[in-house]
């Protein structure tokens, strides 16, 4: 893996890593379709898919890849940034289509829903803020536990940034993270140090900033060994995630099968990097791309509804295609209609404001100062 200038590391479009998050996200989907929906008591989906359940299982997976993804594209982003720029990137990349999907999901609730699909303006104003459960009030959508994880994560990210420790100290401070990640899992056990730092999934988010901290500055023999430690440790949190798993579901991935899908989430994500400069970007492909994040924000609980509603109607083979397709038309418009042109607003109008504070902040203090 050849060294980049960190600028270029930034800079460069990777359209493999496009790829690998849509493939993550419909991995998720069928994850939800064709085993989680119809487990335990069939609340969220009336008939499944026991044909495909076990494939299906597999899916569940395409989170903690999305979550080493997001490790090195955040850091990626990161690079060569301020601190304003940092926050107003990450904000116009997030906000703008979840708030889209989330309103899509609550009218196609309000519309069609049933429990334990249920929402009011209440809980849709408490969904504004991303974290409802804060407020006494649950998520819009099953899947934005996730969300939270990731805000969590630029956050901190966000602080590095700012005091200027985030280029120099990258490394130590991944290092540093991991080991309190391996203090909670195997030790302390806080929920609260677990939610603040994310030692469930720490590791692959660590492990993601490793990928490109080694992309950006070149491989050694300390990041190597700090990547595999990541990827020895990811595997506490899915055999306690096995055991809840059989206790909710009755059923669960093996020891095995553990084994050999976390490597290959592992081995997919450095096989994206390294084929980078062998998938060039093109228009579909970015465009497929830019599908990921409202897909993955708009199948759970509208996609449920839809299967519950056209499977009578349809059949539960044609209502699986229908819904997987309209899913991908409904995330194209959103991306397409909505975070595109909402990105560059926010960006052009929030940079502008603060340039303007940058330039007035620091003059205000000089007149002060000279009083």
């Amino acid at each position: 893996m050849p060294a980049a200038t960190p600028s270029a590391a930034r800079m460069t479009r990777m359209t493999s890593l496009d790829i690998l998050r849509l493939l993550s996200a419909l991995a998720v989907l069928f994850f939800h379709y064709l085993y989680r929906g119809a487990q335990t008591d069939k609340s969220f989906l009336a008939t499944g898919y026991p044909e495909l359940a076990e494939y299906g299982i597999f899916g569940g997976y395409g989170v903690v890849l999305f979550f080493i993804i997001s490790g090195f594209v955040i850091s990626w982003s990161a690079e060569g940034r301020s601190f304003s720029q940092f926050c107003i990137a990450r904000f116009a990349r997030l906000y703008p289509g979840y708030v889209a999907c989330m309103t899509l999901t609550c009218l196609v609730v309000l519309a069609f829903g049933m429990a334990p699909f249920e929402t009011g303006p209440v809980n849709y104003l408490a969904n504004l803020t991303m974290v409802a459960p804060a407020f006494g009030e649950p998520f819009m959508d099953g899947v934005y536990w996730t969300i939270v994880m990731e805000v969590i994560f630029y956050g901190w990210v966000a602080l590095a940034v700012l005091t200027g420790v985030f280029g120099r100290w990258k490394f130590e401070l991944a290092a540093g993270w991991l080991v309190l990640c391996i203090a909670n899992q195997v030790y302390v056990e806080s929920a609260v140090l677990k939610f603040l730092l994310i030692t469930n999934y720490g590791p692959y988010f660590i492990a993601g900033v490793l990928l490109q901290h080694m992309l950006a500055r070149g491989v050694k023999p300390e990041a190597v060994l700090l990547f595999a430690a990541c990827f020895v440790q990811s595997f506490q949190p899915l055999f306690a995630g096995q055991q809840g798993m059989l206790a909710l579901y009755g059923s669960a991935l093996s020891d095995a099968q553990i084994y050999w899908t976390n490597t290959a989430v592992f081995g997919l994500a450095l096989a994206a990097i390294a084929v980078r400069n062998h998938v060039p970007p093109s228009p579909w492909l970015i465009a497929l791309g830019g599908l990921t994040y409202p897909l993955y924000l708009l199948h759970h609980n509208a996609g449920f509804i839809a299967l519950n509603h056209l499977s009578p109607v349809i059949g539960r083979w044609a209502a699986l295609v229908a819904v997987t397709a309209a899913m991908l038309v409904a995330a194209w418009l959103v991306c397409r209609f909505v975070e595109q042109p909402a990105r560059r607003w926010i960006v052009a109008t929030m940079s502008g404001w603060s340039d303007r504070l940058a330039r007035i902040v620091p003059a205000m203090l000089i007149r002060r100062l000279s009083r």
